[in-house]
């Protein structure tokens, strides 16, 4: 799930009380309105748990952002018991826009779209939003900051993770050097959920471009689709095993956060 690649993603979590009940699907979209009053927690005065991706449409020769975070969040949904709510495919970071097949669309439009999902979920009882950004530069400030406003305006608790940035010690775990955008640690989550997903006949190291370090220079369109966080680190190297492990410990370390996080929330009684 990183690069913010291009999606955005909601999941909602129930009390436990709702553990030992079947519900249909996982995946909001799915459920119909009944089932959805039956299960949200509305008259039993519990919380829900909302993770989004979110990110700018691009392409990629090696990834899908699309399928990266959807599967990022249906793999913790269970453990969380919690629902997966629609994806959007659409943000605002435009430095790929250059691209084929890639566009990004305006804060104007994403700001008061990103806030009233939120305040929409609100209504709908959802005390406990999480943030699942896959999006680095102003995207994450807009989402930081909307998140922020909602929670103040409306009483409801918001959290919003990087999960490449919170996974950085992973990357480094895993494959022992540094990653980047649509590189090692993107590509291998990808490659762990859908292997016919990653092209690797396509992929050319000379596609790669380590990010330049503050102050040094800047091109628009950026040169590569691969963005790599340190020099001469982070290249793919389709590595089946370590993309499964990856994929894993990613999950895994997500999943503790929002927990720890929600338990917190309820200690303090907030």
């Amino acid at each position: 799930m990183k690069s913010l690649f291009s999606v955005c993603l909601i999941l909602l979590s129930f009390s436990s009380i709702f553990a030992q009940q079947k519900i249909s699907t996982r995946e909001m979209d799915r459920i119909n309105w009944m089932e959805f009053a039956e299960f949200v927690p509305e008259k039993n005065y519990y919380g829900s748990l909302t993770c989004r991706h979110t990110g700018a449409t691009r392409r990629h020769q090696q990834r899908c952002g699309q399928h990266r975070s959807f599967c990022h969040a249906m793999d913790i949904a269970e453990e969380l018991n919690a629902m997966v709510a629609p994806t959007l495919n659409y943000g605002i970071t435009g430095s790929m826009a250059a691209f084929p097949g890639a566009f990004q669309i305006s804060e104007e439009a994403y700001i008061p779209f990103i806030r009233d999902i939120l305040k929409g979920l609100a209504k709908n009882k959802f005390k406990n939003i999480i943030i699942l950004n896959g999006h680095g530069g102003r995207q994450t400030a807009v989402l930081q900051k909307v998140a922020a406003e909602v929670a103040h305006e409306l009483g409801v608790r918001t959290l919003v993770i990087n999960w490449w940035s919170f996974a950085s010690d992973v990357t480094l775990e895993v494959f022992k050097e540094d990653g980047g955008h649509a590189g090692l640690n993107e590509t291998a989550y990808i490659q762990a959920i859908d292997p016919t997903l990653v092209h690797k006949e396509r992929y050319n190291p000379d596609q790669a471009t380590a990010n330049p370090k503050p102050n040094t220079w800047s091109a628009v369109p950026f040169p590569s689709s691969i963005g790599l966080y340190q020099e001469g680190q982070g290249y793919p190297n389709f590595n089946q095993a370590q993309a499964d492990e990856y994929f894993r410990k990613v999950n895994a370390k997500v999943a503790e956060l929002i927990k720890e996080t929600i338990r917190k929330w309820d200690l303090a009684g907030l």
